[in-house]
């Protein structure tokens, strides 16, 4: 494995140099990447392990209707931010790439947004104009 630089993160090239001597080296900085502590996988980990727990308690308490699905659906995007900042290294990606990759899920569930506004609508104007529910 590495190892350890002053700051608790091993720093290796993919030729098993170390990162300060790429230089010297001549390996080009592309080829160096970072290892993170151990300690940062397991802390993400168990947040990881706190928020299904959360989420089997909303269905173990019996919640109903639109808070349910509000807990559950919260709970699940917290997980999935966690293991894209984390393990998917995001976390440590330029902004314009993490808005490339972030931005168009939101963009998505906004739309989504709109037909379920559209469609509630769309049946109020039906009912009105028909006279009878669906």
């Amino acid at each position: 494995m590495a190892e350890a630089t002053a700051n608790g993160l091993g720093q290796r090239t993919l030729h098993g140099t170390q990162a300060h001597d790429a230089g010297a080296t001549g390996i080009a900085p592309a080829e160096v990447h970072q290892e993170h502590p151990i300690k940062l996988y397991l802390v993400v980990w168990v947040w990881l392990f706190i928020l299904s727990a959360c989420s089997y308690l909303v269905d173990y308490v019996g919640l109903q209707g639109y808070l349910r699905w509000s807990l559950i659906l919260i709970f699940m995007m917290l997980k999935a931010g966690l293991i894209v900042a984390v393990f998917m290294h995001m976390a440590w990606e330029r902004l314009a790439l993490t808005y490339a990759i972030i931005l168009p899920p939101i963009l998505v569930l906004v739309f989504v947004a709109m037909m379920v506004f559209e469609s509630e609508y769309t049946l109020i104007t039906r009912t009105l104009f028909f006279g009878t529910e669906p």
